[in-house]
């Protein structure tokens, strides 16, 4: 058995998307898989399975997902290691603003990643790419950032965003 951690994109934002934790957590067992634990209400969801490859198992959460609250969740996965190291990476950045993380399905190419950095640049804004990460190092108020999740979406593919906080807390705890 191996340990995966799953992001799941766009839930609990507003009255149609609401997906409780408990809700999270029966689907994630009804997909097979074993040991899950979430933490807080903007799925994140840790679990045990015995398939190895990602698209499989991002696959099989979609589907119970989509079952159990009756909407698409797209949802993106990462093991441990790979957790890790997108933490480790945050914190080699020394910035006194907001930190997000956009976490990507998808490795960007090259020329992808290049205008996401280069549109980043404005504003006293920046962002990091490093694999399936983009680390958006924003001013004091989020709301008013252009960098965005949506912005990373239109150039890099499907993706869900977590304030820094939330990758460390979840890399101690889980990784």
């Amino acid at each position: 058995m191996a340990t995966y951690i799953g992001f799941l994109r766009a839930i609990n934002l507003g009255a149609k998307r609401k997906f409780p934790k408990d809700a999270i957590v029966t689907a994630v067992e009804a997909a097979g898989f074993t040991e899950v634990a979430t933490y807080i209400n903007t799925g994140n969801v840790r679990f045990d399975t015995k398939l190895r490859s990602r698209s499989k198992i991002e696959a099989a959460l979609e589907k119970a997902f989509r079952a159990e609250a009756g909407f698409e969740v797209p949802t993106i996965v990462f093991t441990p290691k790979e957790l890790a190291a997108i933490a480790e990476e945050a914190a080699s950045f020394d910035h006194p603003g907001k930190h997000y993380v956009s976490l990507l399905k998808e490795a960007p190419s090259a020329a992808a990643v290049a205008k996401v950095e280069e549109l980043g640049t404005r504003d006293g804004e920046s962002a990091r790419v490093g694999g399936r990460a983009v680390h958006l190092l924003l001013g004091d108020n989020y709301h008013e950032a252009r960098l965005t999740n949506a912005l990373v979406e239109k150039h890099l593919g499907v993706a869900t965003n977590r304030n820094v906080t939330v990758i460390r807390t979840l890399a101690e705890k889980w990784c």
